[in-house]
Parts: structure tokens; sequence; C-alpha cells
């Protein structure tokens, strides 16, 4: 997703979606419409929703379909693009999918937004440059009782953990078009070897990994290796601090234990 942050070293987040749009299928649209309430647990008729960070605009798209009113909006120019592609696309001219450009970390911005019964922002936050911030800014969007729901990277310590990553994505970013070329061929090369090693079908893991929420592999593969700036937290550092600034309830998290996205649910309160 897309990245907020003051820095000049920053992965084209919009570019990547560009890419990916442009293979969109109706099947990988049915995933992300089956997924999203999977997450959610809840209906999304008659809801409104903020998509922060909407990236390509899948899950803005999958909302709507499900009815939901949404409003879209990425710092990311190319990504607003995508995203007013898919709504012009399936739903022209429709008064209740409103996209915009705008930063999370801008509360200026924020602050005439309003609140809303769902505030979602997968796989975003931890690319603005302030992940706290931007967690707490966002959280200011949810209406009482209302639903946050958002997808963070795990924190992992060690050699081939989050620290390592940090560099590898700034140096992937800072490089050449041609280093990043050779430096993609080289990852997906050595993922598919990795798979074959480990007796899985390289073909099959690619063709099926758009059941994971509708995406593609070689875009996530491209998303994960550019994807600067990058933050990650602990289960443990979210829920805390979630608990401790907005005040809101977990109502279902699905962990991961290595470098991916880890899924976090909250409850507002009523009050």
């Amino acid at each position: 997703m897309t990245n907020e942050a003051t820095q000049d070293i920053r992965f084209g987040f919009g570019e990547n979606w560009t890419r990916y749009l442009a293979d969109i299928s109706q099947e990988r649209i049915d995933e992300a419409v089956a997924s999203l309430p999977k997450l959610l647990g809840d209906s999304l008729t008659g809801k409104s929703m903020i998509d922060i960070g909407s990236g390509s605009g899948l899950f803005s798209l999958a909302a709507r379909i499900l009815g939901a009113s949404v409003l879209s909006f990425d710092y990311d120019a190319k990504s607003v693009a995508c995203t007013a592609e898919l709504k012009r696309r399936f739903f022209p001219n429709d008064k209740n999918w409103q996209v915009a450009q705008g930063s999370i970390l801008d509360k200026g911005y924020i602050g005439q937004l309003g609140q809303f019964d769902i505030v979602y922002s997968w796989g975003v936050l931890h690319h603005t440059g302030d992940m706290w911030k931007a967690i707490n800014n966002a959280g200011s969007l949810v209406r009482k009782n209302g639903i946050f729901a958002i997808g963070i990277y795990n924190f992992l310590p060690g050699r081939r953990g989050t620290h390592t990553w940090q560099k590898l994505k700034r140096w992937y970013c800072a490089a050449s078009p041609w280093k990043r070329t050779l430096w993609e061929y080289a990852y997906i090369s050595w993922n598919l070897c990795y798979l074959v090693m480990v007796g899985r079908n390289p073909l099959k893991v690619i063709r099926e990994h758009k059941k994971l929420r509708g995406m593609s592999w070689f875009r996530d593969v491209t998303d994960w290796l550019g994807g600067y700036p990058y933050e990650a937290a602990t289960a443990g550092e979210i829920l805390e601090f979630v608990q401790a600034n907005c005040g809101f309830t977990l109502i279902r998290q699905n962990v991961n234990t290595g470098l991916g996205v880890s899924e976090f649910v909250f409850r507002a309160s009523k009050q």
C-alpha cells in the first residue's frame, strides 16, 4: 500500500498497483468480496467505511459491492488514479463512493473527514514513516461502536528479521532501475527455487495466490521488496497501543509469526 512519509526514499506503490489493475479479474474481485466480511465479522450493508491507503481500490470496490458507502483515500497520486479507475468501471457517478488524495498523517485533512462505522487500513499504516501516529490518527475516525480493522507487519528479531529488511528495502528503493529489476529477478528466482525445494508446485502457488484477498503473487513480491518506509510491531505492542490510546476492545486477531501482516479487528465503545 501507499507510503506517506516525508522521506526522500520511498517506494512507488501506485506504479505497482497500476500493473496489478491491468490484470484484475472478476475472480480476484470475488475473492476480495468474500474475504472482507470474514475479516470484519459483520455485515457492510448500510454502513459507512473509510479505506485508508486504498491502493488499487480493490477493497473499496468490495465494500461498495457489499452495500457500504465508501470514502477511499491515498497519499500516492497513482494509487488514487487506480481507485478512481475501478470506481469508473463498476460504479460510475456513484455518490456513495468518494475517492480522494490525502495523508493519514495530516491532522488537518483527517479532521474534516468525520467518523465512520468501519475504518479499514490493511498493509498501509506501517508504510507511512510514522506508524504509531498513523494508527492513532486512523483510530480517531472510528464512530462509537464502530469497527477498526488494520493489518500491520509483524516485528521479527534476528539477522533475517525486520531490521535487516528495513536496510534491504531502503537499498532497493534507492537503487537504479536496472539494479531494482535485477534484484526482483533474483528474489523471485530464489522464492521459486525454495518452493521446489520444500516440495511445493510454484505454478500452483502463484495461481492460487489470488485466493489470498484477491492478490497477485508477482505484485505482492514487488510490494514486499520495495515497501519502504517500513515499520513493524508485535501483536502485543499493537494491542497495548490501541487499547491505551484509542480505548478500543479487540474482537479478532490473526497473528503472523513471521515477517508478514498480522490482522487486528477492534470495536469502539458504545459511549
